[in-house]
């Protein structure tokens, strides 16, 4: 593996959209007793059963830490691959590799953003993040891609998606926010995405999900379904405080075009009633300082838009509740493609997220 020092414009290669064609598809083990209840027992079961969904479609490689190997060995299936790798938390879409494609040679290669759990010292979610930020480099490594390593620009893949056409949305609470390049303008974080992802257009929402943590990564309130076609988190209840950041969105597409000049279809993707911790969800969270708090009553970023785009395939979150079949539905008329498959997710909601894999894109 070797560390460019090029950028992926200059060498020919884009970031493609996530229902372009994998090679595989990588997650990370949960455990952390600080983030997951009872040291992660719960999650690791539904993150067993989403590798497993997911293993339908296309290769699957679990990251564990050294300790949860043999755990994680036994109560996955055998298709799966277990990789013993250090790591700080489960969240490989924000701390891996962004991959890149020349589609002339097939050639694949690894954008390593700095990895600072969400926002640094300033407002991170833990300390220390340095085996989280070694992460892409050796999926890099693992996989026998090439890098290009960024050292001073703060990064993480579930706060941007692209369309593989030259779009990409992202929204400005997370990107401008203080904890990630608060030393850059705007217009120098656009000229570092438009370098390392090869896009022509961005796209800027205002805000993410109505309290997400990670600053309102894009990943949980809008999807590309395909170039030109998007699905936003809504709800019509306007006394949710999410109508409003709902709405906005919707207004800021429906008002643009993408890199093509085509206008963008937004389908509107019911969020579920709010989703509150409960007493005995908290009191199975360690309290640590330095970490989020996990309080009982707290409302969690549920939404069905960080499904997972497979090879013939889509894994979904599910959350028990009357919008999980219209969510079902709607997907299913969106990829009739592709397998829709739910899985039981509040779990993973719990410790601050939706399903979280990256993808390796696949030459030609």
């Amino acid at each position: 593996m070797k560390t460019l020092l090029t950028n992926p414009k200059l060498d020919g290669f884009r970031m493609p959209g996530e229902f372009e064609k994998h090679e595989g598809c990588w997650i990370i083990w949960p455990e952390r007793p600080d983030n997951w209840r009872e040291g992660g027992k719960p999650a690791q079961k539904i993150f067993a059963e989403v590798a497993k969904a997911i293993s339908e479609f296309e290769p699957v490689s679990m990251v564990v830490s050294r300790g949860q190997y043999s755990n994680a060995r036994h109560m996955l299936p055998d298709q799966i691959r277990v990789v013993e790798m250090a790591n700080d938390d489960s969240w490989i879409r924000d701390c891996g590799p962004t991959f890149v494609k020349n589609d002339l040679t097939g050639e694949i290669r690894g954008v390593d953003w700095t990895f600072n759990a969400w926002g640094g010292l300033v407002d991170g979610l833990y300390f220390p993040w340095d085996d989280d930020d070694h992460i892409a480099q050796k999926v890099c490594e693992l996989e026998r891609k090439d890098r290009y390593r960024l050292n001073d620009f703060v990064l993480e893949g579930g706060s941007i998606h692209v369309d593989g056409e030259g779009t990409l949305i992202t929204t400005e609470e997370c990107l401008l926010s203080e904890g990630r390049n608060s030393s850059l303008t705007k217009e120098e974080i656009e000229n570092v995405l438009k370098e390392y992802l090869n896009i022509e257009k961005i796209i800027w929402l205002k805000r993410g999900i109505y309290l997400d943590e990670t600053n309102g990564h894009v990943d949980n309130i809008c999807n590309f379904v395909r170039p030109g076609e998007v699905v936003l988190a809504w709800t019509d209840d306007e006394s949710d405080p999410q109508y409003e950041i709902s709405k906005e969105c919707y207004d800021i597409l429906k008002n643009e075009r993408d890199a093509k000049g085509r206008p963008i279809t937004v389908h509107k993707l019911y969020v579920p009633k709010p989703i509150l911790i409960t007493k005995e969800e908290s009191e199975g969270v360690d309290a640590v300082d330095g970490t989020l708090p996990r309080m009982e009553g707290d409302r969690l970023a549920a939404s069905y838009v960080n499904y997972y785009t497979a090879n013939g395939g889509i894994v979904m979150p599910l959350f028990g509740d009357p919008n999980d079949e219209r969510a079902l539905s709607l997907l299913n008329e969106l990829y009739p493609d592709r397998k829709v498959v739910g899985v039981y997710a509040r779990e993973i909601l719990l410790g601050g997220g939706n399903i979280h894999c990256i993808t390796q894109q696949e030459p030609l």
